[in-house]
């Protein structure tokens, strides 16, 4: 039978995905000592790749692990997108020179390169919260986790995803459901895929495919298009998610068709997109004690603008340099001194990130509708919308979260 435990920790975060770590490394480069519960066994390298805008890459180079991922990956010059309506096909080029660095990293690179640069046993693997409560006499949270270990830590940060036991515990807005699915993969090329560098959206009715070099023989892809009931029997199974994929891909051109057709069947995932509404986070209360949340915990969106992961960095800076400012710690930088600090460190780092993420939620909610809606009235008002509040469309990607 197992022996409890019980720990007294300063930081803890839950979730080793990428928010997650980039939180345990932007505290660890302001001196701060955190722990992060992973519920898997080991690190999360599934997954497929993410778009990194400047905004990103920014963030990134704060942490110290930019100059690690760039070696590795493709430098995009353009977006091309292109509309197919029947025979006709129309295109629109822009130029990433006007935009800024925009590379597609995989996302077990990123993982690696954020946990190599922790401290030995940062991150503790195995480790499901079973309760999560705060304590009757000093507020502070208390977790029980599935391996009979209670842990008391003086701040909590929940970076575990769109389920997030922590976004639960603080009674946020449950999630939407979007209307659009999406469909993940890449496709290895031995001899080199052959593609320029650039990010290519095909659209056809209310489907649109995404292709985007990641390296000289790798492209990662995906398909988002409308969710119907049937394709709930597509979640689990790799070969059903082709054959759908390829079905819904009907009338795109060959060279694309073929690129999903030769996908890595190892690689694929499926999703019904969901998103965290902006009235929901325009109102949502973030901060619960010394508990609050960052990365898609607190913002999940759709993939619209490419944005999910770059903002969940962002996150993790701004969490720690709101920390660092009011954080007064000892000489060995592992205890804080009082509640109220810790607080005020949180609200600060809350009020930092509302308005920014209202805004991307969005953008990024009307792009994606603006592709679902098969009414014209519909797309109409939304692009007069698009066009009221985002004239740049791109100025979320020139964003800069500042330095730790």
């Amino acid at each position: 039978m197992d022996r409890a435990i019980f720990e007294d920790l300063d930081v803890v975060i839950v979730g080793g995905g990428i928010c997650g770590l980039a939180t345990a490394l932007a505290l660890h480069r302001k001196g701060m000592k955190s722990v992060v519960l992973e519920k898997s066994e080991s690190l999360r390298a599934a997954g497929g790749a993410i778009a990194i805008q400047p905004n990103g890459w920014k963030a990134l180079d704060v942490l110290g692990v930019g100059s690690k991922l760039r070696p590795s990956t493709i430098l995009l010059q353009r977006i091309r997108e292109i509309f197919l309506n029947g025979s006709k096909q129309q295109e629109e080029i822009i130029s990433y020179s006007n935009i800024g660095e925009t590379r597609w990293v995989k996302r077990s690179d990123l993982i690696e390169a954020l946990a190599q640069d922790l401290p030995l046993g940062t991150i503790r693997f195995g480790c499901k919260i079973v309760s999560l409560k705060l304590d009757t006499n000093t507020s502070f949270p208390i977790l029980q986790l599935n391996n009979c270990t209670t842990i008391k830590a003086k701040v909590l940060i929940g970076c575990d995803g769109a389920n997030s036991v922590v976004a639960d515990f603080l009674e946020l807005k449950p999630k939407k459901l979007h209307s659009s699915c999406g469909v993940r993969g890449f496709t290895y090329i031995p001899n080199g895929h052959g593609f320029a560098p650039e990010f290519v959206q095909t659209i056809r009715d209310n489907t649109m495919l995404g292709l985007a070099p990641v390296t000289n023989n790798l492209a990662f892809w995906f398909v988002n298009h409308q969710w119907h009931p049937q394709d709930l029997k597509a979640f689990k199974d790799p070969k059903i998610i082709k054959q759908m994929t390829l079905e819904t891909m009907k009338g795109f051109p060959k060279k694309m068709i073929d690129v999903v057709q030769n996908c890595d069947l190892s690689t694929l995932t499926f999703s019904h997109l969901r998103y965290r509404a902006p009235w929901d986070i325009l109102l949502g209360q973030f901060r619960k004690g010394t508990v609050t949340v960052a990365g898609d915990s607190m913002h999940v969106m759709t993939p619209s603008i490419g944005q999910g992961g770059s903002v969940g960095i962002e996150d993790a800076v701004v969490l720690a340099r709101c920390m660092a400012r009011k954080f007064h710690a000892n000489n060995d930088h592992k205890i804080f001194k009082g509640q109220k600090i810790i607080e005020e460190a949180m609200d600060e780092y809350v009020n930092a990130r509302r308005m920014r993420l209202v805004k991307l939620s969005t953008q990024s909610l009307l792009v994606g509708s603006l592709l679902d809606s098969s009414s014209l009235l519909v797309k109409l008002i939304i692009l007069v919308l698009l066009g009221a509040l985002f004239r740049d469309k791109f100025a979320h990607a020139r964003y800069n979260c500042g330095c730790l």
